[in-house]
């Protein structure tokens, strides 16, 4: 009984150990296949791009923002007379985008975008140095880090620190890298904030002429006990604390009621327009009493918004906030940034944003309610988290091909035919999960319109950190479950101690899905990034449609941060935490950052236009996403070294971690204040320059008239052709 029982014992073993090797070849083959597809997909969207970039009927997708600006000279104007060259791609566009230097971003698009693209250069120097000590060091380490037969030769792991037997020395040259990828990390950190920094303040002194500097928010206006009005409380209040500095206010109104017939009036403009074109086209007269009847419609409707304007009939309607200006920056910096009241709930102040940059409506809010409304949008958004917990889920059922035949036993079917699995296996969860959180970075934007922010910088930065954290959650922490501790997930909860082990061991066993995940949201995602495929299936239907005829108009967007800036800060906060568990990644990481580098300088360039300038408001939360990531990459080799029983090591990375939460502290003490206020040295130092270059007075002019709430705005919606030369809202 005792030999038969030591070789059946034998043959299970045998057999266990020929079912690892299939499943580590297979991972490899599905990790080779995803690229293969990423890669073939790449090449034929960049070339469709180029292709269709030279097409002048696209110019108004492809070159949207020079069209935009007025730029009549675009790149590829000599190929608006056909010849064959207008069939051939070309990768022009690519050689364009590394001569363009950051003093063009600045001066051309402003300072946030040029801290989106300092985000890719970061990637590119970060991830560029890593790789290569990584190859050189760390991967013929881990290759030859085993004593006992290697199973894995043929995958993935055998290059990762999985590979490293038990207890080796060899594992102090795993934390001497590690040590190196977090003292790099924070020594480009500190480099690029500090830059930032700087030019953030010399970017606040060339925007000398801008309103905003001079103007302040002031909101929770009480009535004033005399007249029972506002407006002339804020005069009376300014005047008296502020008098060597105050200037003017303007106060805000209720104007709903004006905001639906400025609605309808611009409705009504549209389908005059659209029956005017179809009158052209179709050569007769039939539409004419149509537009006729329509215009007078809109007369009328001009007279009764005239009538709604009048001061009379609104002052009733007056809002508790309103726009103070000030003569001088220093005047607006103290009041801004100084309790106005005993009552810290009443007079409430702030620098005022740009203009462009205000949420009107919003402004309408009361203060006190805001607190309410953004739990509820925090509760709204843990809901959409929880709730894509199960296609996550199901994502990872279909990588882990062998628990998912357990699970769904036709599944097996794919075996059948030669190739598909690995297809099934490596392409297929990455890109329905991209697919799936596609739609996330909306759904957040929508969520953060509802918060009450009074600006679309503020909105945009709140959506960035909901959408980042998200895609944490979700994509990397719950593939990480999902796909190695679904059976243990109770446990780490009642065991926390053991979550750096339990993290550690998922992350070793995850890395081929994070390098296909990386693939797919680089090579396919930013292909299909600059190719818009959406907007050229919508501009095709309308140009072939109903704006058959028409003149097409530049297809303007803003720089979508909200939906880019997440993505790509997961992409690294991926390739930071996996930097020493398999540096196989880091060399994916280089070329994600350099297409998506050359990508979006083209997008900045041709395409999106610069709708706020935050003066590099966005660096603070960048920073803080890879500190994030630093921090997970040291938990994470807590534990793996406690897997590898060298718990030495695992104690030594303690004093890491606290240094890097030093970092970040200090980091925050001598930078982040800057980046949230505005100083009063500064302030004054501008308003010196403007005396000495004589704006003074000009300056202030400006800012006088540039937060006249839009429905009190004139409007001028007349058009050529129509019956009566005075347009249909004139100045009040």
């Amino acid at each position: 009984m005792c030999i038969y029982d030591t070789h059946a014992i034998h043959i299970a073993l045998l057999c266990k150990n020929e079912k690892r090797k299939i499943r580590t070849k297979m991972k490899l083959e599905s990790v080779v296949v995803s690229a293969a597809i990423n890669f073939g997909l790449a090449i034929f969207i960049l070339s469709l791009f180029a292709l269709l970039k030279k097409q002048p009927f696209y110019a108004s997708i492809y070159y949207a923002r020079r069209l935009y600006l007025g730029h009549r000279n675009l790149p590829d104007s000599e190929h608006s007379v056909f010849t064959f060259r207008r069939l051939l791609p070309e990768i022009d566009w690519i050689f364009r985008a590394v001569r363009v230097t950051e003093e063009e971003i600045l001066q051309n698009c402003g300072l946030d975008v040029l801290v989106f693209v300092r985000l890719f250069k970061f990637g590119i120097r970060f991830f560029l140095v890593c790789s290569i000590v990584g190859l050189l060091v760390l991967l013929p380490l881990n290759y030859t880090g085993s004593t006992g037969p290697n199973t894995s030769s043929h995958s993935m792991d055998a290059f990762t620190i999985s590979n490293i037997s038990r207890g080796s020395d060899r594992l102090w040259v795993h934390f001497s890298f590690l040590c190196f990828v977090s003292c790099y990390g924070m020594y480009l950190l500190y480099k690029e904030y500090n830059d930032i920094f700087i030019k953030r303040i010399q970017q606040i002194c060339n925007r000398r002429c801008e309103p905003e500097q001079f103007t302040i928010l002031v909101r929770e206006i009480p009535f004033c006990n005399e007249h029972k009005i506002r407006g002339c409380n804020v005069d009376h209040f300014f005047s008296k604390h502020h008098p060597y500095s105050y200037q003017s206010f303007e106060i805000l109104y209720d104007g709903k009621h004006l905001d639906k017939l400025l609605c309808q009036a611009k409705s009504l403009t549209k389908k005059i327009e659209d029956l005017r074109h179809l009158s052209s086209l179709k050569k007769h007269s039939r539409y004419d009493a149509k537009i006729e009847q329509l215009e007078d419609m809109l007369q009328t409707l001009g007279r009764e918004i005239r009538r709604v304007q009048c001061r009379i009939t609104i002052e009733q309607k007056e809002l508790p906030v309103a726009f103070v200006t000030f003569s001088s920056r220093w005047g607006a910096v103290l009041a801004a940034q100084s309790q106005q009241h005993t009552n810290p709930l009443l007079w409430i102040t702030e620098m005022a944003p740009e203009p462009r940059d205000v949420i009107w409506q919003n402004l309408a809010i009361q203060y006190r309610h805001l607190p309410l409304y953004r739990i509820v949008i925090l509760v709204a958004a843990s809901l959409l988290t929880i709730f894509f917990v199960l296609p996550v889920t199901a994502v990872q059922g279909i990588a882990k091909y062998e628990r998912l035949k357990k699970w769904f036993p036709p599944a097996m079917a794919v075996d059948l035919i030669p190739g598909l699995r690995s297809i099934v296996t490596g392409y297929l969860p990455s890109a329905i999960l991209n697919g799936f959180i596609y739609i996330v970075p909306f759904a957040m934007i929508g969520l953060a319109r509802l918060a009450g922010y009074i600006s679309r910088s503020k909105k945009d930065l709140n959506a960035c950190n909901m959408v980042f954290y998200f895609l944490v959650g979700n994509v990397f922490f719950l593939s990480l479950l999902s796909g190695s501790l679904l059976d243990q997930i109770g446990e780490s909860f009642s065991h926390p101690k053991d979550i750096p082990n339990r993290l550690a061991s998922a992350v070793s066993a995850q890395a081929d899905f994070f390098v296909t995940y990386i693939l797919t949201n680089g090579l396919s995602g930013f292909s299909l990034e600059i190719l818009q495929p959406g907007l050229l299936l919508w501009d095709t239907l309308k140009s072939y449609t109903w704006d058959r005829g028409k003149k097409k108009c530049p297809y303007v967007y803003s720089l979508p941060y909200y939906r880019i800036v997440p993505f790509v800060a997961l992409c690294m906060l991926i390739g930071i935490v996996y930097a020493v568990v398999s540096p196989l990644i880091l060399p994916f990481l280089v070329g994600y950052f350099l297409l998506g580098y050359a990508v979006f300088i083209n997008q900045i360039e041709d395409v999106y236009i610069t709708t706020y300038e935050t003066c590099g408001l966005y660096w603070p939360y960048i920073h803080h996403y890879i500190i994030v990531a630093i921090i997970l990459m040291q938990v994470t080799m807590i534990g793996l070294f406690g897997l590898k029983a060298k718990p030495s090591a695992s104690f030594s990375v303690i004093p890491l971690m606290v240094i890097t939460i030093l970092f970040n502290e200090y980091c925050k003490i001598r930078f982040l204040p800057t980046f949230n206020q505005v100083s009063v040295q500064d302030a004054k130092n501008n308003d010196d320059l403007d005396k000495k270059d004589r704006l003074e007075e000009e300056n202030v002019r400006k800012a006088l008239d540039a937060y006249s709430p839009p429905c009190l705005r004139p409007l001028d919606l007349g058009m050529e052709g129509t019956s009566s030369t005075k347009p249909f809202l004139s100045p009040t």
